[in-house]
């Protein structure tokens, strides 16, 4: 029993264990003499591991930040696309503003104005322009298109817009000529953005022939696109189409030529 407590006793001193312990006190003596000697040697020791440390945080920033501004680059150029697509846009449409102004002849002899309105947001057979009594519109002046193409008679205004009721609204009388031998006769509108009118067979009328209306010289209102007839009557009945579609107006001419026309309706805008 003696020997095994010796035993025990001796393992705890054994060579082994009194190295690791010696080794251990002897690096904290040499730290702390170190320490007293050289306070800032660990700082001076360990600065260009901080100095790279501090570049390499620097040229990751860089690079982070080099990505952030590609991406605010990115958003730039979408919004400046889409700035130009707008501009863009809006030069195509005063191109055509101006293309359309152009078209209307003599425009210094009487009142440009907008079409606000047109078949099918007015009824059929009318328009809406953006010219009233405040610009010197009046019932009864004749409406223009582009190429100095008759249109219609202004039927009603207000004190900034007025009503046009086209050659083609139903029951419009107008007189004109047609054909090689300028045949007279009456224009009668029939509605949906036709007209029709009656001649003499003698007058040869064939499809595609041009009708005029007086005014400021020979002015083509319309086509000839079919002529009916029957066998047992001296007349034809002539179906024309108007030369300019009300679809496509955008603006007009307003003038005074002097013409009275019938039929004009007086219905409120």
């Amino acid at each position: 029993m003696k020997r095994t407590f010796l035993s025990k006793r001796n393992a705890l001193f054994a060579s082994t264990g009194i190295s690791w312990n010696v080794g251990v006190l002897f690096f904290a003596l040499i730290v702390l003499f170190v320490r007293l000697l050289m306070p800032n040697l660990f700082w001076i020791a360990f600065t260009p591991l901080f100095k790279s440390a501090n570049a390499l945080s620097a040229q990751s920033h860089f690079f982070l930040q080099h990505f952030s501004d590609a991406a605010a680059l990115a958003s730039k150029n979408e919004q400046l696309m889409s700035e130009n697509a707008s501009l863009a846009s809006e030069n195509q449409a005063l191109s055509q503003k101006i293309s359309s102004i152009s078209a209307i002849k003599d425009v210094s002899t009487g009142i440009l104005a907008g079409v606000v309105a047109r078949p099918p947001e007015s009824p059929y057979d009318t328009i809406v322009i953006a010219a009233g009594s405040d610009n010197g519109v009046s019932v009864g002046m004749e409406v223009f298109g582009s190429g100095g193409v008759p249109v219609g008679v202004v039927s009603t205004i207000t004190d900034n817009f007025s009503r046009a009721t086209l050659f083609s609204s139903p029951n419009m009388n107008t007189l004109g000529w047609v054909g090689r031998n300028s045949m007279t006769l009456s224009i009668v509108g029939a509605g949906a953005g036709s007209m029709n009118a009656t001649v003499s067979r003698s007058a040869d009328i064939v499809v595609g022939d041009i009708v005029f209306v007086p005014g400021p010289g020979m002015l083509p209102i319309g086509t000839v696109t079919r002529v009916d007839s029957d066998s047992s009557s001296p007349s034809v009945a002539l179906r024309i189409q108007p030369i300019l579609n009300p679809f496509s107006l955008s603006w007009v001419l307003v003038r005074d030529t002097g013409m009275t026309f019938s039929s004009a309706t007086s219905s409120p805008l």
